[in-house]
C-alpha cells in the first residue's frame, strides 16, 4: 500500500509563515521508521502495510504537534493488497509509456 500525505502546523512562530521546522519534524519520523519513503514539495509518499504506516502517520502528526496546538492532514492512498515496491515501479511503468509515446 502507498499512502501519499501531507502534515503542516496550522500556526508558526517564524515570522515569515514558514513550516519548515514542523515539517521537518514530522519528515524525520518517516525516515526514522525504515519503511520505504520519498517527499517531494508537497507530499511525502510511505509504502507499507495499513497498521504499520498509519502508526508512522499518526507518530509525524504528533512531532508537528509540537510546534502547533493545531496541525493538518491530507492523506490518499492506494490500497492493493499483495504488491510491494509500488513506490518506485509505478513511476517506471510510467517513464516506460512517456519513453514508448516518443518513438
Amino acid at each position: 500500500m502507498l499512502f501519499a500525505f501531507s502534515i503542516a502546523p496550522s500556526t508558526t512562530d517564524d515570522p515569515d509563515g514558514s513550516v519548515s521546522k514542523a515539517v521537518a519534524a514530522a519528515v524525520k519520523v518517516v525516515r526514522d521508521s525504515g519503511l520505504p519513503n520519498e517527499t517531494s514539495s508537497m507530499f511525502t509518499t510511505i509504502e507499507g502495510g495499513w497498521d504499520e504506516c498509519m502508526t508512522v502517520i499518526k507518530a509525524a502528526c504528533e512531532a508537528c504537534a509540537a510546534y502547533s496546538p493545531r496541525v493538518g492532514l491530507v492523506l490518499k492512498a492506494d490500497m492493493r493488497e499483495g504488491f510491494s515496491g509500488q513506490l518506485t515501479a509505478k513511476v517506471e511503468r510510467l517513464e516506460e509509456q512517456l519513453s514508448r509515446a516518443q518513438e
